[in-house]
């Protein structure tokens, strides 16, 4: 992976002084502990040190700095979401569970969702989703450069949506939203806002997460332009 750095056997193989013999995947795993702990994103690489039991400059053995192991973590994210996926003959079907696939992932693990909405990682998960993505549109008989095109809007259009379901919010501020909302619904005047009142009882549902909705347009959508039924 471009993101990691390449060490000698010698210094893969040197144990910390807890006795921990340190891997890129072992460092992954205890960054992604941290960035989950309770409480909120607790990843320093002072901190890493401390979770691996090793002397925090370790890390740079194995990845640049924390911005490239983000970056790996956020393909290791990928990879999980690729686990089990196999794309079956109805191409939109199958587009459809890689949509759903990348949605759950994110909102499994929402303090990397903006990061993963964001950033290309450049690494062999990625590549792979990208791969996979952009086959199941040649097979609905697309040109190569309107798969990649419509590929690139479907996927981009999933990881906003999920970035946007990801978002946390203190139960306190979902609390003060919904009131608002539900106050402002109520007492809004008919006269200035005639349309808004004709569905009044609808208008709550705005709350609900796009995505589902945004994910079946999207699918039909390109459905109506493949060349192959």
């Amino acid at each position: 992976m471009a993101t990691t750095r390449t060490g000698t056997a010698r210094m893969r193989r040197r144990p910390t002084r807890s006795g921990v013999v340190l891997e890129p995947d072992l460092i992954i795993d205890a960054a992604l502990r941290l960035i989950e702990a309770p409480g909120g994103n607790a990843l320093t690489v002072r901190r890493l040190g401390v979770e691996l039991g090793a002397d925090p400059s370790a890390v740079y053995r194995y990845f640049r700095d924390l911005d490239a192991l983000l970056i790996a973590i956020a393909d290791r994210l990928i990879g999980e979401t690729l686990t089990g996926f196999e794309p079956g003959p109805d191409w939109a079907a199958s587009l459809r569970e890689l949509g759903e696939r990348v949605h759950d992932s994110m909102l499994r693990h929402p303090r990397l969702a903006q990061l993963r909405a964001v950033r290309f990682t450049a690494g062999p998960n990625e590549l792979r989703a990208d791969d996979i993505g952009i086959g199941l549109l040649l097979q609905a008989g697309f040109p190569g450069a309107d798969a990649v095109r419509h590929y690139s809007d479907f996927i981009d259009a999933v990881l906003s949506l999920a970035a946007m379901d990801a978002a946390e919010l203190a139960p306190s501020q979902e609390q003060t939203d919904k009131r608002a909302l539900a106050q402002t619904y109520a007492s809004f005047s008919a006269t200035e806002y005639p349309h808004l009142a004709a569905v009044r009882e609808h208008l709550p549902q705005v709350t609900s997460s796009p995505f589902p909705g945004v994910l079946d347009k999207l699918i039909y959508a390109i459905k109506a332009r493949a060349p192959r039924p």
